[in-house]
């Protein structure tokens, strides 16, 4: 019932100083430490949330013009996490995504718009249970460095969180609305590594 979107990564570079540190190149995201998350309000009584993690995506970082890099996440529809097993095959049926093995949500960057010293817009296409709609990931680049330890250490990595907002009766999920809110809260948490 949300979507991920995952990825708001791209953006990340086009941040004046802070954009210094990044190299160039691809970037893999860290399956991790990357999540989506959601959240919902349940007919008035609760923010109930949930979770997407372990997924794939890359970011094509351009150090000379950072508007022109780019962001990819693919993430399987039955990877979500919810914590009530009972919720989880809910959302898994015919009221919502009828999912089936598969099944995947993507996002592809489309645009990135540079709105402050370590924040930006990335603009993408999110495709979710057959649709796809334009989403704004409104994004902050809280670190780029090499990695600290272990066997990535010295590798040149990013950090980027990022918000937005989907109506999931656009994504021909909207079962329940508006008792369970159309609105779905996205928050993401991203760590990506250069590759080789």
């Amino acid at each position: 019932m949300f979507k991920v979107a995952a990825t708001s990564l791209a953006v990340l570079l086009s941040v004046g100083a802070s954009a210094a540190l990044a190299e160039s190149g691809t970037y893999e995201l860290d399956p991790g430490h990357s999540q989506v998350m959601f959240s919902y309000n349940h007919i008035g009584f609760s923010e109930t949330f949930g979770m997407f993690s372990g997924f794939n995506g890359e970011i094509e970082f351009n150090e000379d013009d950072p508007s022109g890099s780019s962001v990819t996440v693919s993430m399987p529809v039955e990877s979500m996490i919810t914590g009530w097993d009972a919720r989880l095959q809910h959302f898994m049926s015919a009221d919502f995504f009828g999912a089936n093995n598969g099944d995947v949500i993507t996002f592809a960057s489309t645009g990135i718009e540079v709105t402050g010293e370590n924040t930006a817009s990335i603009s993408g296409d999110l495709t979710m249970n057959g649709v796809t709609k334009p989403v704004v990931l409104e994004t902050t680049l809280n670190k780029s460095a090499p990695y600290p330890f272990g066997p990535k250490e010295g590798t040149p990595t990013l950090g980027l969180s990022a918000k937005a907002t989907v109506v999931r009766s656009e994504f021909g999920l909207g079962a329940f609305a508006p008792a369970v809110s159309d609105e779905i809260k996205l928050l993401i948490n991203i760590e990506a590594l250069k590759t080789e």
